[in-house]
């Protein structure tokens, strides 16, 4: 014969306290395993979507980034004359030619942190098509001119528009704000190619991304690219390039997965002791109970259920917490400032995954079991005439 689940309801909010204790230390494991989870699934996410499926993005052999990559004047030089690359209406071929510098800025707060500054050519607007100028215009070349991303713009240019950024060994104007919707551009700065190489004094370039043209064999220009033996260079799809930058964020579930081990500790502590307290509380009853026909397993059943209740409770209330926190980081702070493996910071939106719930339920339910297992077994192996002689 079970014991009702309701008489084990009753004794949690008859043990309000330690009942809100103990469920509290729970929802703060949940809540931080599914923010940090939330962090990770941002960051993918939004490695994942930049780059366009008909771009290729060309860098140096061995170069894992834009940052750790250099092209050659005459490397991109040859790029640009390449069949199978796209050509807008002009005639000009769609070839972007980019140098990347991660030099530190001001922070809206006094702070200084690396940003990425990327120098392109006007074609770059066209072949990055998720791009969008959404406020003032484009740089002019050789003016020290910048647009700012959509991400960016409130942590370094709180004036907007017509403010200036002190970045390099020169003063830059803010012209334009652009958007691509929600990618890694948006926490870049963009400025003149030259500009940028005369501010950092190098020549070439750190990659060049090309369109496209429509019906081309992508495989074979890419053959081409690198089977080239005046270059070392290496292509890939624009896609893979990010998809490849966003796999190397599954690093920090591992990082996930030990803090919250180690919080988990501390609140499976937390239930072990409230457990053990209840059945300290509850000899004579547990005895009682006996008397009137329970078995130990209805007993042991009875003070895990109760166990798992707590972490039940805890559950929802750090998923609430959670998801409340999202929402806040989201839409009041505008997403949170993540360091990326290039050393330059990125304005990440989080994003609650059922991988991150997954996390929090499985987390609960270890700390529930492992909490209430012993104290449960204890109380199912007291003896009847010794727990009704402490009535």
């Amino acid at each position: 014969m079970a014991i009702p689940l309701a008489y084990n309801v009753r004794n949690l909010f008859v043990r309000r306290w330690t009942t809100a204790f103990t469920m509290g230390g729970i929802a703060l494991v949940v809540a931080v395993t599914m923010l940090l989870a939330a962090l990770v699934g941002g960051l993918k996410q939004m490695l994942a979507t930049t780059g366009d499926p008909d771009n290729l993005v060309v860098l140096r052999k061995g170069a894992t980034s834009d940052g750790s990559s250099q092209v050659s004047r005459e490397a991109a030089q040859t790029l640009r004359a390449l069949a199978g690359v796209a050509r807008g209406a002009d005639g000009t071929p769609l070839v972007s030619r980019e140098l990347v510098n991660q030099p530190f800025i001001r922070t809206r707060d006094g702070g200084r942190e690396n940003v990425l500054v990327r120098g392109v050519e006007p074609t770059a607007f066209a072949v990055h098509r998720s791009l969008h100028i959404v406020a003032g215009r484009v740089f002019e070349p050789n003016l020290g001119q910048v647009v700012i991303g959509a991400g960016a713009v409130a942590r370094y240019a709180p004036g907007g528009i017509g403010s200036d950024l002190e970045f390099g060994r020169r003063r830059w104007r803010v012209v334009g704000i652009f958007d691509s919707g929600g990618t890694a551009f948006d926490s870049e700065i963009w400025a003149d190619v030259a500009d940028v190489q005369d501010d950092t004094r190098r020549d070439g370039y750190s990659g060049v991304r090309l369109r496209f043209a429509p019906g081309a064999d992508r495989a074979a220009l890419v053959r081409h690219i690198e089977s080239d033996a005046r270059f070392t260079l290496q292509a890939k799809p624009e896609v893979t390039y990010y998809q490849e930058q966003a796999d190397t964020a599954n690093a920090l579930y591992v990082l996930v997965f030990t803090l919250a081990s180690v919080m988990a500790t501390g609140a499976t502590f937390g239930a072990l002791n409230t457990m053990y307290a209840a059945v300290a509380s509850r000899t004579a009853e547990i005895g009682t109970l006996r008397a009137l026909g329970f078995g130990r397993r209805a007993i042991l059943l009875a003070f895990v259920s109760e166990s798992l209740l707590l972490a039940a409770g805890g559950l929802l209330v750090g998923a609430a917490l959670a998801a409340v926190a999202v929402l806040a980081v989201n839409t009041l702070l505008s997403g949170v400032q993540f360091s990326m493996m290039t050393f330059s910071v990125a304005t990440v939106f989080l994003r609650l995954s059922l991988g991150g719930a997954g996390l929090g339920v499985a987390f609960a339910t270890a700390i529930g079991l492992v909490g209430g297992l012993a104290p449960a077994w204890r109380a199912a192996h007291l003896r009847v005439v010794d727990a009704l002689h402490r009535a």
